[in-house]
């Protein structure tokens, strides 16, 4: 097991840049506004041998009761409950406060080794800066620089030091579930319904989740890893900067993602905004499932008017699974996992070549692409070229004349051969170049040149005597 490094403090002090830092990944995002981390956010790293897990948090403010604040305090709290070792971080330019001795007396009653961190040191004499912060009484405090990477590697080292060496297990592939969705559809409450915790904030506030948060889990024996992403709204819409990057990171998420499951609102129209993501999702080949959610509410009549507007403005999604669920109160949520586990094998099936070929055809067969001028598009065999989605590279002679419908009826038929179910599948033409296309003769030899003179005196006397007969 890798040991789990916390980072716990007030708002605005560096977690999200210590975090970054120790991923080596920009996955936390980072301004200069206090309170912008909410949720517990989990990264990987590793120093020397020494794999570990890092966890940010949102800016633990304990004494608040209500609001946002305190379902980040609680956050915070759980994340302190799975450490190894807390990492407490206090800023350096605003000294020793208050709220930093009330987090100090909560730390050390969790029982967890407690490192005190104090950042934005750079350029400073350590001895100094962190004078102040001994009357916190958690041993020797460390200076350090999360944004200059000044002694974070020695911080590091001595946090993991009582650690014996892990190896990582590199072969473990499991698939990655992007939630998306507007804001406020209910995808922080499908997290928490498919985890049985309360793992992200669901509070009852468009925006609520501003970062994408990575959360492995296991079913039924099988890993997983959740990424519950910030809802994306329309383009006009957003103002603040800290949305766009949010927006950002969800897009992002989906590229990042195997699996992608749309969360809709069946309580509100779909919107063009539902029909651009999943066209996205679309864009970028990922394996797709839909889920309906807040369909507990709805009499029969607007159920039926939900579907046949959803046939309407997503008709491009027949390849995916819909699921009409209450994230909730767990109505439906079970057969979710399920559809992710079958877009997940049709994303990631081998196509034999053999197979592959013969389908094609038959296909071709049935029904022959329609000629384009006096040519007529002749298919030749076909191969696998990537998962992820499933691309097929179909080869032979003027294919690029063969039309969009034809190919779709291609798409269609691997589709149903191989019962590809949840995954776009990509058929792609490659059109073999002519060899001779362009091609200038090569000049005559000298006796190459007498010969063809031969021949063509010969031919002119022959030509000659046969109309003399005439």
């Amino acid at each position: 097991m890798k040991p789990t490094l916390v980072l716990v403090g007030r708002p605005n002090v560096g977690k999200s840049t210590l975090f970054n830092r120790l991923t080596k990944t920009r996955d936390a995002i980072v301004a200069d506004i206090p309170g912008l981390t909410r949720d517990r956010h989990y990264g990987h790293g590793k120093v020397g041998d020494k794999p570990y897990l890092v966890v940010d948090t949102g800016g633990f403010e304990p004494v608040v009761k209500e609001g946002i604040m305190h379902e980040m305090a609680r956050q915070t709290l759980q994340a302190v409950d799975e450490a190894d070792v807390i990492l407490f971080m206090v800023d350096v330019r605003t000294g020793c406060t208050a709220q930093d001795k009330i987090i100090a007396d909560r730390l050390r009653q969790s029982g967890r080794p407690v490192f005190l961190v104090v950042n934005k040191a750079e350029g400073m004499r350590r001895e100094v800066v962190t004078a102040e912060f001994h009357e916190l009484a958690l041993g020797d405090p460390l200076a350090i620089s999360a944004s200059h990477g000044e002694g974070v590697h020695e911080l590091v080292e001595l946090a993991l030091e009582s650690f014996p060496d892990a190896t990582e297990d590199e072969s473990d592939k499991h698939p990655k579930i992007a939630i998306v969705g507007r804001p406020n559809v209910g995808k922080s409450t499908l997290v928490n319904t498919l985890l049985g915790e309360e793992r992200v904030i669901a509070f009852d506030q468009p925006g609520t989740t501003r970062d994408s948060i990575y959360i492995d889990f296991e079913r039924a024996g099988k890993k997983y890893t959740l990424i519950d992403t910030a809802g994306v709204r329309r383009r006009g819409k957003i103002f603040e900067a800290i949305e766009k990057f949010s927006v950002v990171k969800t897009l992002q998420a989906i590229e990042d993602a195997n699996v992608v499951v749309l969360v809709l609102d069946a309580q509100t129209d779909i919107s063009e905004q539902d029909a651009h993501m999943a066209g996205f999702i679309l864009e970028t080949g990922r394996a797709l499932v839909v889920a309906v959610n807040k369909w507990d509410d709805l009499d029969d009549y607007k159920r039926d008017t939900v579907k046949r507007e959803i046939s309407r403005k997503l008709q491009f999604l027949e390849f995916a699974k819909f699921h009409y669920i209450s994230a909730l109160k767990g109505n439906g949520v079970g057969g979710l996992i399920g559809s992710v586990d079958v877009a997940y094998a049709a994303a990631m099936a081998k196509l034999p070549t053999p197979q592959l070929t013969r389908i094609l055809m038959d296909a071709v067969t049935a029904h022959q692409p329609p000629k384009s001028g006096p040519f007529r598009p002749k298919p030749r065999y076909a191969h696998q070229g990537g998962m992820n989605p499933p691309l097929i590279v179909v080869h032979g002679s003027a294919l690029d004349k063969i039309s969009a419908s034809y190919k779709r009826y291609l798409e269609k038929t691997f589709r149903q051969a191989f019962k590809l179910e949840g995954t776009p599948l990509r058929v792609q033409f490659n059109v073999g170049a002519n060899p001779f296309a362009g091609r200038k003769p090569a000049p005559l030899t000298e006796n190459e040149e007498r010969q063809a003179h031969r021949k063509r005196m010969v031919g002119r006397k022959l030509y000659g005597k046969q109309r003399k007969k005439d």
